[in-house]
C-alpha cells in the first residue's frame, strides 16, 4: 500500500509540474532535464480555447516525437500570433532546447562511455600480449619435448619416454587453454573495438542533429519574422487564398519522403531511450534527419513557401476573431498561485529523495539487489522466427523488510519482440515471491541481447535477457587415425565420429584434402579454417598450422565463426536493426586484410601450377580410402561415424589428410591426419613390444607371444633368447611349426634373479633399472629372421626397518613408551605391509601396523609398548609384506612395578579462560602392604629386590613459569593409604610477553607522535607564511596565531624533537602504566592456546618428615610416576578493568567491627551478551557481595560493590566466581581484620590533678601510643560533657543506694558551668607505631576536694579503648592535708555553709580544729606480727598568691601519749615548700598490756601554719587482726 502511493505521488507531481514547466526560461536546468518528457505532452500546449479534434491531433503529435510535437508547437504559434500571445514561441522554444539539452547530455555519456572502452581495450590488449607470450613460450617447450622423445627413442630409454609423452600431454593441454583463452581475449578486444567505432559514430550523428536542430530552430526565426514582415505590409488580402496556399502546402509537405521518414522516426523520448546506450532510435533519427537537413538546405531558396507560417489564412485582417476576456489575457500562468507553486517545489524535492529510500531494519542498512530472480537469465535459446515463446520467471523479496517491485520495462531495441506480463502484488514481505511471464515473438533471425528492468522501493534492479537463433556445432571426436603396422594385404578400418552440438542441421561432405597423394604433406589452412579442438597426444607443432588468433578475431562474432570468400569479403556482425547501416565500419581495414589473404591463395595456386609435382611412371595404389557414407544430412544434437579404410598394398609410410565441408556458410571446414605402417614379412608378432611392466626378483613372471603367419605353406620356427639372459628368461617351447595363414602361441617365462645387471650388461640400464631384451624367431629357409622386444622393469621387494633393534629402556606397568621407527619400500612398485603376531603389550599406530608403502616411500610407524608386569622382555615384531616375505624387528625392555601409583595419569582440563582457575583431583596411592610375592604383584624394578613395606615418599617437580600448580607436591603416602593431590591450571600471560607488548605499543605511539608532530609543524609553517603575507599587506597578525606555537612548545608532542629510545622489555615495571595497558591489549586480543605437560612424579621409601639435615631418601629414576596434563586456554569474556586489571582485591588492614567498601568495574569484551552468576560468600564470613549484576551487553562496563566487616582479628581470604556460559572469572578476596591496640601512659586508671588555688590552673600531659599496623582515628570524651549526664543526675547518690562499686566518676563541678578538666587534643588520627601527646588542663573555681571526672578514649567513633579517672583538689588555701580515713562522702553538700569570718580569714582566729581519721590493723601471725604503718601527707601548694609566706610549717601534738600506747610517728613537725610534699609516717605496735578485744583510741592536734593557720584533730584508731 505504501509504494502504491508512492507512485501515486510520482505521478501527480509530474501532472502538477506540467504548468511551470512552460516556463522553460525561468526554471532550472536540471528540473528542466528531469521533467522534458512531461513538458512535451498534449496538456503542456493546450492554450486557450480548442476543439475536441485539435486535442486529438496534437495528442497524436506528441506521442509520434519531439519533432512532429515541435512542428505542431509551431503551428498553434501561428495559430495565436495575432493575438499577442507568446506563450507558443516559449513552447516552442522550449520543446527544442529540451532536445538539444538532452542531446548533448547523450554526447556527453557518449563522451564518457568512449573513455572507460578505451581503458578496457589497453587492459585487454595487455592481457592478449602477456597470452601470446605464453604460448610462445609453451610452443617452444613443447617442441624442446618432442626433441627430447626423438632423442630417447632412438637411446632405447622406454621410461624416459613415457614420461616425456606424459609431460608432452600436460604441455598440449596447456597450448589449448591458452590458446581458448586467447580466443576469447581477442573476441573482446574486437568487440570492444567494434563498439568504439559504434559509438564515435553515434557521436558524429548526435552532434550532426543538434546542429540540424539550432538551424531550424534559427529558420523558424526567420520564417516568424518574414510573415510578421508580410502581415505588416499587409500584402495578403484574401483570407481564402490564404487557405488554398496553406493547404496545398500541407499536401506538399505530406507528400514529401523526407518528410515522411521524418515523421516516422522521430519517437516521443523517454529517459530511459536516451541514457541507454544500445537505443537506435537516436541513430535511425540521426541518419534520416541529416539527409533531411542536406535536402532542405539544397532547396532553402525553392521552398520559400516554409518560411510562411501554416493556417495563416484563418488569422487575416477580414476574420472575425475570437475576443478573449480580460481574465484570460492576463500573463498569469496556468497553476501558478503561490500555494501550487509551494505544493510544486514540496513535490519536487520529495520526487528526487524518495524514488530510491534507505532499508535500515535492527541499524543494518540493506545494500545489494533487493529481489533475487529465479532463473537469474531469462534466456530463449534456439528459438524460430514466427513462434511465440513464454518463460515464467520468479522474483523473491531478498531485503530485510516488505518491499515493492514495479515494471519499468525492457530494453529499448526488444520492445518489438518482448512482452512482460506482470501483475504487481503490492506489499511483499521479506522472502515472499511473485510471478512474472515474458512472452517472446522473434520477428529477425538474430541474436538479441538486453534487460527487463524494475523498480523496487530501495532501488532498480534488471533481470538480463537472451534470445539465441540456432545453429551449428560441428566437431570432431579425434582430429588423428592412426592405425599402427599392418602386414601387406590387410583391410583395416576405424571410425570418427562427427558429432553436432547445436540446434541446427546442415549437409555435410567428407572428402580427401586438395593436393594429397597419401604422403605426409603439410597443408596451411587460414585461421578463418581453424576450430580450436583438444590438443593430440604425440601431434608436432609441425603438423598443425594456425594464423595468430587477432586476426580471426577479426571475422568472428560473439558465438558464430564465418568463412573468408575468395570472391568477395563481408563482414557477419549481428547487430541491432537500428545499427545495420553501420556494418561498413573499418571495412577499408576488413578490405585491405581480405584482399592480402587473396593475394596468398592466389600466389599459393599459382606458384603450384608452376611447379607442379612430377607424376610417377606408375600410378600408386590407395592404401586409405573412405567408407560408404562421404556426405549426408547431421541433424540437430546428433552424431554420424564416418569409416576409414586402410588396405596396405607397399611396405613404408602412409599418411592421408582429410576434411570435412559443410553446407552451411557459418560452419568452417573440419580436418583429420590418418595413418599407417606397411610391413611385407611371411611371420609377424602383432605385438612386436612385450612389455611385462614392474617384476620384483625372485618372483616368476609369464606371458603369451602370439605369432602370425601370411604365408601359404606351413614354417618351421625356432625361439631364441640372447645368451646373457638365459638364465633368467625362456620361451616354450623352442622350436614350433605354425600352419599357413595360422598363428601360434609361445609362452614367456621371466624369472629375474639378483644377479641380473651383472648377467645383463647393455640390455639393462642399472640407473633406471629398465631390462630391453631382445627375442629372435627363426624362420626355416629365411635368412631374415623376425624380432621383437621384451620389456620390464626390475626392482626389488624388499622392505627395510630402521633402526633394526629398538630398547625401551625402563617401563613402569602405569605408562607406555613410544618409539618411531621407518619403514622404507626399497621397490618401485607399491608394497602392502602389516606387523602380524604382536604381543599383547604392544601396540603399532597408525592404522594398526597395517598398510600400503608406495614406491621408494618411507613411513614412520610409533611402536607403543606398555609392560604389564616387572620382568624384563626380549621380543621380535614380524613384518609381512603381501608377497609373503617377512622383516623381523628386535625389541627390548624391562617392566618396572613403582611402589606408588597414581589414581589418573592423564588430566584433561576445560577450557579456561585466562587469569581463571580450573581444578582436578587426583589421589596418590600406597598399595604396597605385604613383601609375599605369590599373593600379589609387588613393587619392583625388572627382577630386582622387592621395594620395602613402609612409608614412601613422592614429589611432583613441575616446571618453572608454568599455569600449573600441584598441591601438596611433596608428601608422605602409608602402607594401604592414599593421598589426596589437587592440580590448579591458571593461564595467565607471561611477564615477557606482556613486557615486549609493552615497547611496541611504546613504538606504536611514538610514530604516532611523530606525525602528528610533523602535522603540526607544516600548520605552524603554513601559519607562520599567511602571517608573513598578512604583514606585507599590512594586515595586523593576530595574537593567537604568535600564541599556539608556546602551547605547543610545552606539550607532550614536544618530547619526540629530542628522540626518542624505546625502553628494553626487562626494564619496564610492572605495575607501570605501559605494563598494565599492554596486559590490557593482550586479554582483549587473546585467541587461545593449547599446552601439554608432562609433570613427573619421583618416588623414594621413607618418610620425608623424618630425614635429618641435608640428607636426601634414597629414590630410583626407574620408579618414576608422570602425569599428563592437557590445558587449552581461552579468552576471558568478562575481565576486571579496575585495580590496573587485577583479580584480587585486597581490603588490606581493616579494624575489627568496622566496614570498608571497594569498587569493582567488569567489562563484557565478548561479542555477545552474558548472563552472569555469582558464587556464594559465607554468610558469616566477613565479605559481603552488596550489588550483584545480572547481564552484561557487549562492551559494557557494570560496577561490583564488595563490603568487608572483620569480627575478630585475623587474616580472611574468599574467592568469588563469576560464572559466564562461556567461563568463569574468579575474584580473590583478601581482608586483615585488626584489633586496634593503644599504650597509655598514664599508670592505672587514675590521673591526679593534684592540689591547686581555687581559680587558678594547672596542667598535666600523658601521651597515647597506637601499638597496632593500621591508622586509628580516636576521639576523647568527658563523662561530664556527656549527652545522657543530665539523665543520670536525677538518680539519687550512691552512697544511699549503696551499689558495689562506685559507677558515677563525676564529682565537683565549676560554679560557673565551664568544664573543671580541657583536653587536647580531643580528636584525630595515629599513623601506626607512633604515638600522640594530650595535654589535661584542671581549672577550678571554688574549693572543693571533689573534683573528678572520667576521660574515655573512642576509637573509630564506637569503641572505648581507655577510660582514665580525672580526679583534683582546690583549696583558698597554700596548705592541704591527705591521707586518712574519709569520713564524708565524694559531693558537696546541699546544706548552706557559713562564711568564714574577717577575723579568722585574716588569720587573727584559728578556725575550729578538722577531724581526721586514722586506722591501723597490726597483723597477728603465729610466730610474729607485722607493724601497722599508716602516712599522713602534708603539702603546699605553688601558687603565686600568698608571696609573704613561702612555706608552710606542721606540728603534731600529744607525742608522749602516742608512744606509750605504741605509735612511733615521724617527723613530729617539719617545714614544706611550695610545690612540695611531706609525708608523716605513723607505725604501731601493740603495747605489753593492749586488750585485742578494745580497739585503741588516741586523739592528737595537727596545726599547719601556713596564710592562715588551721587545726587537724587526728584520731588514730588501733586493733589488732589475726591471720
Amino acid at each position: 500500500m505504501e509504494d502504491t502511493e508512492f507512485f501515486d505521488i510520482c505521478e501527480k507531481e509530474q501532472t502538477a509540474a506540467t504548468p511551470f514547466l512552460e516556463q522553460g526560461k525561468d526554471d532550472d536546468d536540471s528540473v528542466t532535464d528531469q521533467f522534458w518528457n512531461v513538458a512535451n505532452q498534449p496538456k503542456g500546449h493546450k492554450i486557450g480555447e480548442e476543439s475536441e479534434e485539435d486535442d486529438k491531433i496534437k495528442s497524436k503529435d506528441a506521442s509520434e516525437g519531439v519533432g512532429e510535437d515541435s512542428d505542431s508547437s509551431g503551428e498553434s504559434q501561428e495559430h495565436h500570433m495575432n493575438n499577442g500571445n507568446n506563450n507558443n514561441n516559449k513552447t516552442m522554444k522550449y520543446a527544442d532546447r529540451v532536445w538539444i539539452l538532452n542531446l548533448r547530455r547523450n554526447l556527453n555519456q557518449l563522451d564518457n562511455i568512449a573513455k572507460e572502452k578505451a581503458l578496457t581495450i589497453a587492459k585487454a590488449r595487455e592481457e592478449l600480449s602477456a597470452c601470446q607470450l605464453r604460448i610462445e613460450m609453451l610452443t617452444k617447450e613443447r617442441e624442446c619435448t618432442e626433441t627430447k622423445i626423438e632423442e630417447k627413442k632412438e637411446a632405447g630409454n622406454i621410461a624416459a619416454v613415457f614420461r616425456l609423452q606424459a609431460m608432452h600431454r600436460r604441455l598440449c593441454a596447456e597450448l589449448g587453454n591458452e590458446k581458448d583463452l586467447e580466443s576469447k581475449i581477442a573476441l573482446m578486444l574486437k568487440e570492444n573495438v567494434e563498439f568504439t567505432e559504434q559509438q564515435k559514430s553515434r557521436k558524429t550523428e548526435i552532434v550532426a542533429r543538434i546542429l540540424q536542430e539550432e538551424a531550424y530552430v534559427e529558420k523558424q526565426k526567420k520564417h516568424q519574422a518574414r510573415a510578421e514582415a508580410l502581415r505588416s505590409q499587409g500584402k495578403l488580402q484574401d483570407s481564402l487564398q490564404w487557405r488554398i496556399k496553406t493547404w496545398q502546402y500541407i499536401e506538399n509537405a505530406c507528400e514529401d519522403p523526407a518528410a515522411t521518414v521524418l515523421q516516422k522516426s522521430w519517437r516521443t523520448p523517454s529517459a530511459c531511450s536516451l541514457v541507454d546506450d544500445k537505443s537506435s532510435s537516436v541513430v535511425d533519427f540521426s541518419k534520416k534527419a541529416l539527409q533531411d537537413t542536406i535536402h532542405e538546405n539544397d532547396d532553402e531558396e525553392a521552398s520559400q513557401t516554409l518560411a510562411e507560417p501554416e493556417f495563416t489564412g484563418l488569422w487575416s485582417q477580414e476574420c472575425n476573431l475570437y475576443k478573449m476576456p480580460k481574465d484570460e489575457t492576463d500573463p498569469k500562468p496556468l497553476g501558478a498561485s503561490k500555494m501550487e507553486r509551494k505544493i510544486f517545489t514540496e513535490n519536487l524535492e520529495k520526487l528526487r529523495s524518495g524514488i530510491i529510500r534507505k532499508q535500515v531494519v535492527s541499524g543494518h542498512e540493506f545494500k545489494g539487489c533487493p529481489f533475487y530472480s529465479k532463473p537469474s537469465l531469462i534466456h530463449f535459446k534456439d528459438f524460430d522466427v514466427g513462434k511465440t515463446y513464454k518463460k515464467k520467471i520468479i522474483l523473491i523479496n531478498a531485503s530485510y523488510s516488505v518491499n515493492f517491485c514495479k515494471l519499468v520495462g525492457v530494453s529499448e531495441h526488444l520492445k518489438d519482440f518482448i512482452n512482460i506480463h506482470f501483475d504487481p502484488p503490492g506489499q511483499m514481505s521479506a522472502g515472499i515471491s511473485c510471478e512474472v511471464v515474458v512472452t517472446f515473438k522473434p520477428m529477425i533471425n538474430e541474436v538479441l541481447e538486453g534487460k527487463v528492468t524494475f523498480l523496487a522501493q530501495n532501488g532498480s534492479f534488471s533481470i538480463p535477457l537472451k534470445c539465441t537463433t540456432k545453429r551449428c556445432v560441428l566437431a570432431l571426436d579425434k582430429e588423428l587415425i592412426d592405425f599402427g603396422t599392418h602386414v601387406v594385404g590387410e583391410t583395416i578400418s576405424r571410425t570418427i565420429i562427427l558429432t553436432n552440438h547445436g540446434a541446427l542441421g546442415t549437409r555435410f561432405k567428407l572428402q580427401t584434402s586438395t593436393g594429397d597423394n597419401g604422403t605426409c604433406t603439410t597443408t596451411a589452412k587460414s585461421s578463418l579454417e581453424r576450430m580450436v579442438s583438444p590438443a593430440l597426444d604425440g601431434i608436432t607443432s609441425g603438423e598443425k598450422a594456425s594464423s595468430s588468433p587477432v586476426e580471426s578475431s577479426i571475422y568472428e562474432n560473439k558465438e558464430q565463426v564465418y568463412p573468408v570468400h575468395t570472391e568477395e569479403v563481408t563482414l557477419h556482425i549481428s547487430l541491432p536493426e537500428s545499427q545495420k547501416t553501420e556494418s561498413n565500419l573499418g571495412s577499408s581495414h576488413i578490405e585491405q586484410f581480405s584482399q592480402d589473404a587473396l593475394i596468398t591463395e592466389a600466389d599459393l595456386e599459382t606458384e603450384n601450377a608452376q611447379s607442379p609435382a612430377e607424376s610417377p611412371p606408375e600410378e600408386e595404389p590407395i592404401e586409405i580410402t573412405l567408407g560408404k557414407v562421404t556426405e549426408g544430412e547431421i541433424g540437430p544434437f546428433s552424431s554420424i561415424k564416418l569409416q576409414i579404410i586402410f588396405t596396405p598394398c607397399v611396405p613404408g609410410d602412409v599418411r592421408a589428410e582429410f576434411e570435412i565441408t559443410f553446407d552451411n556458410p557459418n560452419c568452417k571446414p573440419l580436418h583429420f591426419c590418418v595413418i599407417g605402417v606397411s610391413v611385407d614379412v611371411p611371420v609377424w608378432v602383432p605385438n612386436p613390444n612385450v612389455d611385462l611392466k614392474i617384476c620384483m626378483y625372485d618372483r616368476l613372471y609369464q606371458d603369451c607371444i602370439i605369432i602370425r603367419s601370411r604365408a601359404k605353406a606351413a614354417l618351421r620356427l625356432k625361439f631364441e633368447v640372447c645368451k646373457e639372459l638365459s638364465n633368467h628368461m625362456e620361451l616354450l617351447p623352442k622350436t614350433g611349426y605354425i600352419q599357413a595363414q595360422s598363428s601360434f602361441s609361445v609362452q614367456l617365462k621371466f624369472l629375474p634373479r639378483h644377479s641380473l645387471p651383472e648377467d645383463a650388461g647393455k640390455y639393462f640400464d642399472t640407473e633406471t633399472r629398465v631390462l630391453e631384451v631382445p627375442m629372435t624367431i627363426k624362420i626355416a629357409d629365411k635368412t631374415k629372421p623376425v624380432e621383437f622386444i621384451v620389456h620390464a622393469i626390475v626392482t626389488t621387494s624388499d622392505l627395510e626397518i630402521s633402526p633394526a633393534e629398538v630398547n625401551f629402556g625402563y617401563c613402569t606397568i602405569y605408562e607406555a613408551v613410544q618409539t618411531t621407527i621407518t619403514l622404507t619400500n626399497k621397490s618401485i612398485l607399491p608394497q602392502k605391509f602389516g606387523f602380524v603376531g604382536l604381543p599383547e603389550f604392544v601396540e603399532i599406530q597408525p592404522s594398526d601396523g597395517f598398510g600400503t608403502l608406495l614406491p621408494l616411500e618411507s613411513l614412520n610407524l610409533d611402536i607403543i609398548f606398555k609392560a604389564n608386569k616387572a620382568k624384563e622382555y626380549s621380543f621380535e615384531l614380524t613384518c609381512k609384506s603381501e608377497i609373503n616375505r617377512q622383516f623381523k624387528l628386535s625389541c627390548k625392555a624391562i617392566g618396572v612395578h613403582p611402589p606408588l601409583e597414581l589414581s589418573h595419569s592423564l588430566v584433561k582440563f576445560a577450557a579456561t579462560a585466562l587469569n581463571d582457575v580450573s581444578t582436578a583431583t587426583l589421589y596418590v596411592i600406597n598399595a604396597h602392604v605385604s613383601l609375599n610375592r605369590f599373593t600379589h604383584t609387588v613393587p619392583r624394578i625388572g627382577k630386582g629386590e622387592i621395594a620395602p613395606v613402609g612409608p614412601t615418599s613422592f614429589e611432583f617437580l613441575v616446571p618453572e613459569d608454568s599455569p600449573v600448580t600441584i598441591m601438596p607436591s611433596v608428601g608422605t603416602v602409608l602402607p594401604g593409604k592414599k593421598c589426596l593431590i589437587q592440580v590448579y591450571f591458571r593461564p595467565v600471560l607471561s611477564e615477557q610477553l606482556i613486557r615486549e607488548e609493552a615497547v611496541q605499543m611504546l613504538r606504536r605511539a611514538d610514530a604516532q607522535r611523530t606525525m602528528l608532530k610533523k602535522i603540526h609543524e607544516s600548520e605552524m609553517q603554513k601559519r607562520k607564511d599567511e602571517t608573513v603575507a598578512g604583514k606585507k599587506d599590512g594586515k595586523k597578525p593576530s595574537f593567537a596565531a604568535f600564541r599556539q606555537p608556546l602551547r605547543v612548545r610545552n606539550s607532550k608532542y614536544a618530547a619526540a624533537s629530542s628522540g626518542f629510545e624505546p625502553s628494553k622489555p626487562e626494564e619496564i615495571k610492572t605495575n607501570s602504566e605501559e605494563y598494565i595497558a599492554a596486559q590490557y591489549s593482550l586479554i582483549r586480543n587473546f585467541t587461545g592456546k593449547f599446552e601439554r605437560y608432562i609433570i613427573p612424579c619421583f618416588v623414594a621409601s621413607g618418610d620425608i618428615d623424618e630425614k635429618r639435615g641435608s640428607e636426601n631418601l634414597k629414590y630410583s629414576p626407574y620408579n618414576t610416576l608422570y602425569l599428563e596434563l592437557h590445558c587449552p586456554a581461552v579468552a576471558p569474556s568478562v575481565v576486571v578493568t579496575s585495580n590496573n586489571g587485577k583479580n584480587m582485591i585486597n581490603f588490606g588492614e581493616v579494624a575489627v567491627g568496622h566496614r570498608i567498601i571497594e569498587r569493582i568495574t567488569i567489562q563484557n569484551i565478548s561479542q555477545e551478551q552474558l548472563a552472569l552468576g555469582f558464587s556464594i560468600l559465607n554468610p558469616n564470613g566477613p565479605f559481603l557481595l552488596i550489588s550483584p549484576v545480572g547481564t552484561l551487553e557487549p562492551g559494557e562496563n557494570q560496577f561490583l560493590l564488595i563490603s568487608f566487616c572483620p569480627n575478630e582479628s585475623k587474616l580472611f581470604f574468599e574467592t568469588l566466581d563469576i560464572r559466564t556460559i562461556k567461563a568463569t572469572l574468579t575474584l580473590s578476596i583478601i581482608g586483615h581484620g585488626v584489633a586496634p591496640s593503644i599504650a597509655c601512659s598514664v599508670e592505672g586508671e587514675v590521673l591526679d590533678m593534684g592540689y591547686v588555688i581555687a581559680k587558678e590552673k594547672v596542667t598535666s600531659t600523658f601521651k597515647i601510643q597506637n601499638t597496632s599496623t593500621l591508622p586509628l582515628r580516636y576521639s576523647i570524651k568527658l563523662e561530664s560533657l556527656s549527652q545522657t549526664r543530665l539523665k543520670e543526675q536525677q538518680r539519687l547518690p550512691f552512697f544511699i543506694t549503696s551499689p558495689p562499686g562506685r559507677t558515677d566518676f563525676v564529682g565537683t563541678q565549676n560554679y560557673s558551668g565551664l568544664s573543671v578538666f580541657n583536653i587536647f587534643p580531643v580528636e584525630g588520627v595515629i599513623e601506626p607505631r607512633k604515638s600522640q601527646d594530650f595535654t589535661v588542663t584542671f581549672s577550678p573555681d571554688h574549693e572543693s576536694l571533689y573534683y573528678s571526672d572520667c576521660l574515655k578514649v573512642v576509637l573509630f567513633g564506637k569503641e572505648i579503648a581507655r577510660v582514665i579517672w580525672l580526679k583534683g583538689a582546690a583549696r583558698n588555701h597554700m596548705m592541704f592535708v591527705e591521707g586518712g580515713d574519709p569520713l564524708d562522702v565524694p559531693m558537696e553538700s546541699l546544706a548552706i555553709t557559713s562564711p568564714m569570718s574577717e577575723e579568722a580569714a585574716k588569720g587573727e582566729l584559728e578556725e575550729p580544729a578538722k577531724p581526721l581519721l586514722l586506722s591501723l590493723e597490726y597483723i597477728q601471725a603465729e610466730t610474729s606480727g607485722t607493724p601497722a604503718v599508716r602516712e599522713l601527707k602534708i603539702g603546699a601548694i605553688r601558687t603565686a598568691q600568698f608571696a609573704s609566706k613561702k612555706n608552710v610549717e606542721f606540728s603534731l601534738d600529744n607525742l608522749p601519749l602516742l608512744q606509750q600506747k605504741g605509735f612511733t610517728i615521724e617527723p613530729v613537725k617539719g617545714t614544706v615548700d611550695r610545690g612540695q610534699i611531706k609525708c608523716i609516717s605513723v607505725s604501731w605496735v601493740p603495747p605489753a598490756d593492749f586488750d585485742p578485744d578494745h580497739p585503741l583510741m588516741v586523739a592528737a592536734v595537727l596545726t599547719l601554719k601556713g596564710d592562715i593557720k588551721e587545726s587537724y584533730k587526728v584520731l588514730f584508731v588501733a586493733r589488732v587482726v589475726c591471720t
